[in-house]
Protein backbone atom coordinates (compact mmCIF):
# COMPACT_ATOMS: atom_id res chain seq x y z
CA UNK A 1 0.00 0.00 0.00
CA UNK A 2 2.79 2.40 0.99
CA UNK A 3 4.70 1.51 -2.16
CA UNK A 4 1.70 2.43 -4.30
CA UNK A 5 1.40 5.77 -2.54
CA UNK A 6 5.11 6.47 -2.99
CA UNK A 7 4.93 5.55 -6.68
CA UNK A 8 1.90 7.79 -7.12
CA UNK A 9 3.67 10.74 -5.45
CA UNK A 10 6.77 10.21 -7.58
CA UNK A 11 4.65 10.06 -10.71
CA UNK A 12 2.84 13.25 -9.73
CA UNK A 13 6.17 15.03 -9.05
CA UNK A 14 7.53 13.83 -12.38
CA UNK A 15 4.48 15.17 -14.20
CA UNK A 16 4.76 18.53 -12.42
CA UNK A 17 8.46 18.72 -13.22
CA UNK A 18 7.76 17.87 -16.86
CA UNK A 19 5.00 20.46 -17.05
CA UNK A 20 7.16 23.14 -15.42
CA UNK A 21 10.04 22.29 -17.74
CA UNK A 22 7.81 22.62 -20.80
CA UNK A 23 6.43 25.94 -19.54
CA UNK A 24 9.91 27.35 -18.89
CA UNK A 25 11.09 26.19 -22.30
CA UNK A 26 8.17 27.93 -24.04
CA UNK A 27 8.72 31.11 -21.99
CA UNK A 28 12.46 31.10 -22.71
CA UNK A 29 11.85 30.57 -26.42
CA UNK A 30 9.32 33.39 -26.49
CA UNK A 31 11.69 35.67 -24.54
CA UNK A 32 14.41 35.05 -27.14
CA UNK A 33 12.00 35.98 -29.93
CA UNK A 34 10.94 39.17 -28.14
CA UNK A 35 14.45 40.27 -27.11
CA UNK A 36 16.23 39.39 -30.35
CA UNK A 37 15.32 42.68 -32.13
CA UNK A 38 16.85 44.63 -29.23
CA UNK A 39 19.98 42.50 -29.35
CA UNK A 40 20.24 43.03 -33.12
CA UNK A 41 19.76 46.78 -32.68
CA UNK A 42 22.57 47.03 -30.13
CA UNK A 43 24.83 44.69 -32.13
CA UNK A 44 24.39 46.73 -35.32
CA UNK A 45 25.06 49.96 -33.44
CA UNK A 46 28.57 48.79 -32.44
CA UNK A 47 29.60 47.73 -35.95
CA UNK A 48 31.47 50.21 -38.11
CA UNK A 49 30.01 51.23 -41.42
CA UNK A 50 32.55 49.33 -43.55
CA UNK A 51 32.25 46.02 -41.73
CA UNK A 52 28.47 46.21 -41.73
CA UNK A 53 28.33 46.75 -45.50
CA UNK A 54 30.82 43.94 -46.12
CA UNK A 55 28.58 41.36 -44.47
CA UNK A 56 26.80 39.56 -47.28
CA UNK A 57 25.49 37.16 -44.63
CA UNK A 58 24.58 38.97 -41.40
CA UNK A 59 26.72 37.95 -38.42
CA UNK A 60 25.22 37.51 -34.96
CA UNK A 61 28.33 38.85 -33.21
CA UNK A 62 31.28 41.16 -33.83
CA UNK A 63 34.90 40.91 -32.75
CA UNK A 64 35.65 44.58 -33.34
CA UNK A 65 32.96 46.64 -31.59
CA UNK A 66 33.17 50.41 -31.85
CA UNK A 67 31.45 53.38 -30.21
CA UNK A 68 32.03 55.80 -33.06
CA UNK A 69 28.41 55.51 -34.13
CA UNK A 70 27.29 56.82 -30.72
CA UNK A 71 29.63 59.78 -31.05
CA UNK A 72 28.16 60.49 -34.48
CA UNK A 73 24.64 60.37 -33.03
CA UNK A 74 25.38 63.55 -31.06
CA UNK A 75 27.57 65.33 -33.60
CA UNK A 76 25.91 64.76 -36.98
CA UNK A 77 22.52 65.98 -35.71
CA UNK A 78 21.40 68.01 -32.64
CA UNK A 79 20.29 64.90 -30.77
CA UNK A 80 20.95 66.55 -27.39
CA UNK A 81 18.46 69.29 -28.26
CA UNK A 82 15.87 66.67 -29.23
CA UNK A 83 16.43 65.05 -25.84
CA UNK A 84 15.94 68.32 -23.98
CA UNK A 85 12.77 69.09 -25.94
CA UNK A 86 11.41 65.63 -25.21
CA UNK A 87 12.17 65.91 -21.50
CA UNK A 88 10.39 69.28 -21.31
CA UNK A 89 7.41 67.96 -23.25
CA UNK A 90 7.21 64.75 -21.19
CA UNK A 91 7.55 66.36 -17.76
CA UNK A 92 5.07 69.18 -18.38
CA UNK A 93 2.52 66.96 -20.12
CA UNK A 94 2.66 64.28 -17.41
CA UNK A 95 2.39 66.83 -14.61
CA UNK A 96 -0.62 68.52 -16.20
CA UNK A 97 -2.18 65.13 -16.90
CA UNK A 98 -2.01 64.26 -13.20
CA UNK A 99 -3.51 67.65 -12.26
CA UNK A 100 -6.48 66.89 -14.55
CA UNK A 101 -6.83 63.13 -14.09
CA UNK A 102 -6.64 62.75 -10.30
CA UNK A 103 -9.39 65.31 -9.42
CA UNK A 104 -11.59 64.04 -12.27
CA UNK A 105 -11.32 60.44 -11.07
CA UNK A 106 -12.05 61.58 -7.51
CA UNK A 107 -15.14 63.48 -8.61
CA UNK A 108 -16.54 60.52 -10.55
CA UNK A 109 -15.82 58.04 -7.75
CA UNK A 110 -16.74 59.95 -4.57
CA UNK A 111 -18.74 63.10 -5.19
CA UNK A 112 -22.49 62.83 -5.47
CA UNK A 113 -24.08 65.13 -8.01
CA UNK A 114 -27.03 64.90 -10.34
CA UNK A 115 -26.30 63.14 -13.62
CA UNK A 116 -22.89 61.88 -12.50
CA UNK A 117 -23.28 58.40 -14.01
CA UNK A 118 -24.71 59.79 -17.25
CA UNK A 119 -21.82 62.25 -17.56
CA UNK A 120 -19.29 59.49 -16.89
CA UNK A 121 -20.93 57.23 -19.48
CA UNK A 122 -20.83 60.05 -22.01
CA UNK A 123 -17.21 60.66 -21.04
CA UNK A 124 -16.33 57.02 -21.65
CA UNK A 125 -18.01 57.16 -25.05
CA UNK A 126 -15.23 59.51 -26.14
CA UNK A 127 -12.99 56.45 -26.29
CA UNK A 128 -15.05 55.31 -29.29
CA UNK A 129 -14.00 58.31 -31.38
CA UNK A 130 -11.20 57.38 -33.83
CA UNK A 131 -7.86 58.95 -33.00
CA UNK A 132 -7.57 60.37 -36.52
CA UNK A 133 -10.68 62.50 -36.03
CA UNK A 134 -9.33 63.88 -32.76
CA UNK A 135 -6.01 64.71 -34.39
CA UNK A 136 -7.73 66.63 -37.19
CA UNK A 137 -9.84 68.61 -34.71
CA UNK A 138 -6.89 69.37 -32.46
CA UNK A 139 -4.71 70.37 -35.40
CA UNK A 140 -7.34 72.82 -36.66
CA UNK A 141 -7.78 74.32 -33.20
CA UNK A 142 -4.06 74.66 -32.52
CA UNK A 143 -3.47 76.20 -35.96
CA UNK A 144 -6.32 78.71 -35.55
CA UNK A 145 -4.92 79.75 -32.17
CA UNK A 146 -1.46 80.25 -33.65
CA UNK A 147 0.18 77.66 -31.42
CA UNK A 148 2.07 75.66 -34.04
CA UNK A 149 5.80 75.30 -33.35
CA UNK A 150 5.28 75.98 -29.63
CA UNK A 151 5.45 73.78 -26.56
CA UNK A 152 1.93 74.92 -25.70
CA UNK A 153 0.61 73.46 -28.94
CA UNK A 154 2.52 70.25 -28.32
CA UNK A 155 1.35 69.80 -24.75
CA UNK A 156 -2.27 70.94 -24.47
CA UNK A 157 -3.98 68.19 -26.55
CA UNK A 158 -2.24 65.50 -24.44
CA UNK A 159 -3.01 66.65 -20.90
CA UNK A 160 -6.03 64.41 -20.42
CA UNK A 161 -6.84 60.76 -21.00
CA UNK A 162 -10.21 59.06 -20.72
CA UNK A 163 -8.58 55.71 -20.09
CA UNK A 164 -6.38 56.95 -17.23
CA UNK A 165 -9.35 58.67 -15.58
CA UNK A 166 -11.36 55.46 -15.88
CA UNK A 167 -8.51 53.34 -14.47
CA UNK A 168 -7.96 55.65 -11.51
CA UNK A 169 -11.69 56.07 -10.90
CA UNK A 170 -12.12 52.29 -10.60
CA UNK A 171 -9.20 52.21 -8.17
CA UNK A 172 -10.65 55.05 -6.07
CA UNK A 173 -14.01 53.25 -5.98
CA UNK A 174 -12.42 50.30 -4.17
CA UNK A 175 -11.79 52.46 -1.08
CA UNK A 176 -14.68 51.92 1.39
CA UNK A 177 -17.24 54.71 1.54
CA UNK A 178 -17.11 54.54 5.35
CA UNK A 179 -13.68 56.22 5.30
CA UNK A 180 -15.09 59.12 3.32
CA UNK A 181 -18.16 59.54 5.52
CA UNK A 182 -16.04 59.36 8.68
CA UNK A 183 -13.73 62.02 7.29
CA UNK A 184 -16.70 64.26 6.45
CA UNK A 185 -18.05 63.86 10.00
CA UNK A 186 -14.66 65.03 11.30
CA UNK A 187 -14.93 68.10 9.07
CA UNK A 188 -12.31 67.03 6.51
CA UNK A 189 -12.59 68.81 3.20
CA UNK A 190 -12.75 66.80 -0.02
CA UNK A 191 -9.39 68.06 -1.25
CA UNK A 192 -7.68 67.16 2.03
CA UNK A 193 -9.31 63.70 2.00
CA UNK A 194 -8.06 63.19 -1.56
CA UNK A 195 -4.44 64.02 -0.68
CA UNK A 196 -4.32 62.44 2.78
CA UNK A 197 -6.29 59.23 2.17
CA UNK A 198 -7.05 58.34 -1.44
CA UNK A 199 -3.77 59.24 -3.12
CA UNK A 200 -1.59 57.38 -0.57
CA UNK A 201 -3.78 54.27 -0.81
CA UNK A 202 -3.85 54.33 -4.62
CA UNK A 203 -0.20 55.33 -5.08
CA UNK A 204 0.66 52.20 -7.17
CA UNK A 205 -2.01 53.04 -9.75
CA UNK A 206 -0.97 56.71 -9.85
CA UNK A 207 2.65 55.65 -10.36
CA UNK A 208 1.49 53.32 -13.13
CA UNK A 209 -0.43 55.93 -15.10
CA UNK A 210 2.46 58.36 -14.62
CA UNK A 211 4.95 55.89 -16.11
CA UNK A 212 2.59 54.96 -18.94
CA UNK A 213 2.10 58.64 -19.73
CA UNK A 214 5.86 59.21 -19.76
CA UNK A 215 6.26 56.33 -22.21
CA UNK A 216 3.40 57.67 -24.33
CA UNK A 217 4.94 61.15 -24.46
CA UNK A 218 8.42 59.84 -25.20
CA UNK A 219 7.12 57.76 -28.12
CA UNK A 220 4.75 60.41 -29.43
CA UNK A 221 5.26 60.85 -33.18
CA UNK A 222 2.16 61.77 -35.18
CA UNK A 223 1.08 64.84 -33.23
CA UNK A 224 4.56 66.43 -32.85
CA UNK A 225 5.17 65.79 -36.55
CA UNK A 226 1.97 67.65 -37.45
CA UNK A 227 2.36 70.75 -35.30
CA UNK A 228 6.13 71.24 -35.56
CA UNK A 229 8.19 71.81 -38.66
CA UNK A 230 10.83 73.81 -36.80
CA UNK A 231 13.80 71.61 -35.76
CA UNK A 232 14.07 73.65 -32.57
CA UNK A 233 10.91 71.89 -31.36
CA UNK A 234 11.60 68.38 -32.66
CA UNK A 235 11.28 65.51 -30.20
CA UNK A 236 13.43 62.38 -30.28
CA UNK A 237 10.68 60.42 -32.02
CA UNK A 238 10.22 62.72 -35.01
CA UNK A 239 13.89 63.65 -34.81
CA UNK A 240 14.68 60.14 -36.03
CA UNK A 241 13.32 61.08 -39.44
CA UNK A 242 15.51 64.19 -39.40
CA UNK A 243 18.46 62.00 -38.49
CA UNK A 244 17.73 59.72 -41.40
CA UNK A 245 17.19 62.45 -43.97
CA UNK A 246 19.77 65.07 -42.98
CA UNK A 247 22.07 63.34 -40.53
CA UNK A 248 23.56 59.97 -41.39
CA UNK A 249 21.79 59.19 -44.62
CA UNK A 250 19.62 56.22 -45.46
CA UNK A 251 22.56 53.85 -45.96
CA UNK A 252 24.36 54.35 -42.64
CA UNK A 253 22.30 51.83 -40.69
CA UNK A 254 24.81 51.38 -37.80
CA UNK A 255 24.70 55.10 -37.00
CA UNK A 256 20.91 55.05 -37.19
CA UNK A 257 20.79 52.09 -34.80
CA UNK A 258 23.10 53.91 -32.38
CA UNK A 259 20.71 56.86 -32.31
CA UNK A 260 17.75 54.54 -31.73
CA UNK A 261 19.59 52.81 -28.87
CA UNK A 262 20.33 56.16 -27.22
CA UNK A 263 16.68 57.17 -27.56
CA UNK A 264 15.37 53.82 -26.27
CA UNK A 265 17.60 53.43 -23.20
CA UNK A 266 15.68 55.86 -20.91
CA UNK A 267 12.39 54.03 -21.45
CA UNK A 268 13.97 50.61 -20.96
CA UNK A 269 15.58 51.73 -17.70
CA UNK A 270 12.32 53.34 -16.55
CA UNK A 271 10.37 50.15 -17.17
CA UNK A 272 12.95 47.91 -15.49
CA UNK A 273 13.01 50.11 -12.39
CA UNK A 274 9.23 50.45 -12.03
CA UNK A 275 7.99 47.20 -13.59
CA UNK A 276 6.61 45.90 -10.29
CA UNK A 277 4.76 49.14 -9.65
CA UNK A 278 3.26 48.98 -13.13
CA UNK A 279 2.04 45.40 -12.66
CA UNK A 280 0.71 46.19 -9.17
CA UNK A 281 -1.12 49.30 -10.34
CA UNK A 282 -2.75 47.59 -13.32
CA UNK A 283 -3.80 44.66 -11.12
CA UNK A 284 -5.34 47.01 -8.52
CA UNK A 285 -7.14 48.99 -11.19
CA UNK A 286 -8.63 45.85 -12.69
CA UNK A 287 -9.77 44.29 -9.40
CA UNK A 288 -13.13 45.19 -7.96
CA UNK A 289 -13.87 44.96 -4.22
Amino acid sequence: MNRDIIKSERSARARRALGNGAAYFILAFWAIIVLFPFYWMVLTSVKNYASYNSEYIPKFFTLTPTLENYASAFTAVPLARYFINTVIFTVLTTALMLVVTVPAAFAFSRLRFKGRDAVFTLFLSLMMIPYELVVITNYTTVTDLGMRNTFTGLILPSVTSVFYIYLLKENFSQIPDELYYAAKVDGTRDLKYLFKVMIPICRPTIVTITILKVIECWNSYVWPRLVTDDPNYFLVSNGIQEIRENGFGRENIPAMMAAVVVISVPLIVLFLVFRRKIMEGVARGGTKG
